[in-house]
């Protein structure tokens, strides 16, 4: 099984990267499941449920989320009707949405989890307990399990990777928006990737304009950051895993931007 992960979309730029590749690589790798993470999608903090909708009539099976999962109040109107939308598990209990879905594909099932990181983030629930919860939940249904831990520390997204080392077919980190160079299968079967990286604006910093980063670091004074436009990115990981075993065969980094051209 082939699973295709699209990393943070951020604003209108990152939506039409989606628009435009997406189905040429569904053509190309033909992945069974397609994941993107939206929680920057619309204008860079949290999603709509137009959103959320076009990213399934273009065939995504399921959309993860992170820290700016409330940044839109419009997600209260949709999110518990959202059956494949997916908000970090470790929120409290009584929030609404879910930190898990399972999708059917061919056949399988395949149990997609959510988590969020506490270093440099809201003290939520601790996402290691919560891990060890919803993985034996999910390993009574299916070996096949795929994790998007949304982390600002690397330590803590590697401390996930090897804490779930073999009992999931995918650890991803999202959330700092740089595509890291460490994509490997851990010792006893699970893909991992520190961060798959964004899929919005090229030019900008982390997807906003750099003009607001660069002075928020001269003057340290409060500043209005707002997605870019321009030249556009996407970032991903291709990983394909035995449906038996649950265990990853490969993971395959993927970047697409104006010095990483694609190609049919």
């Amino acid at each position: 099984m082939k699973i295709l992960f699209i990393g943070d979309v951020v604003g209108q730029p990152g939506r039409k990267m989606i628009e435009q590749y997406v189905p040429k690589l569904k053509a190309k790798y033909k992945p069974n499941v397609v994941i993107v993470n939206g929680e920057n999608a619309a204008g860079g903090k949290g999603i709509t449920e137009k959103i959320y909708r076009r990213f399934l009539e273009l065939g995504i099976h399921a959309v993860t989320l992170g820290n700016h999962t409330w940044d839109n109040r419009e997600i209260f109107e949709f999110i518990d009707d959202a059956k494949v939308l997916i908000r970090p598990a470790n929120f409290p209990d009584d929030v609404p949405g879910k930190g898990m879905v399972y999708v059917s594909v061919e056949g399988y099932e395949v149990a997609i989890i959510n988590l969020q990181g506490r270093t440099f983030l809201p003290a939520i629930d601790c996402p290691f307990k919560k891990a060890d919860e919803l993985v034996a939940e999910a390993s009574e249904r299916t070996p096949i399990i795929f994790v998007d831990f949304h982390a600002e520390a690397t330590s803590e997204k590697q401390a996930m990777g090897w804490y779930l080392d073999g009992r999931v077919s995918a650890v991803v980190g999202t959330h700092t928006h740089v595509q890291t160079a460490d994509s490997r299968i851990l010792p006893n079967g699970t893909a991992y990737i520190t961060d798959v990286g964004m899929t919005g604006p090229y030019d900008g910093i982390l997807g906003v304009e750099k003009e607001a980063v660069l002075r928020k670091f001269l003057t340290s004074l409060p500043v209005r950051f707002e997605v870019t436009s321009g030249r556009a990115q996407l970032n991903a990981v291709m990983i394909e895993v035995d449906v038996k075993t649950g265990k990853a065969k490969s993971i395959q980094r993927m970047l697409i931007n104006d010095d990483h051209p694609y190609f049919e």
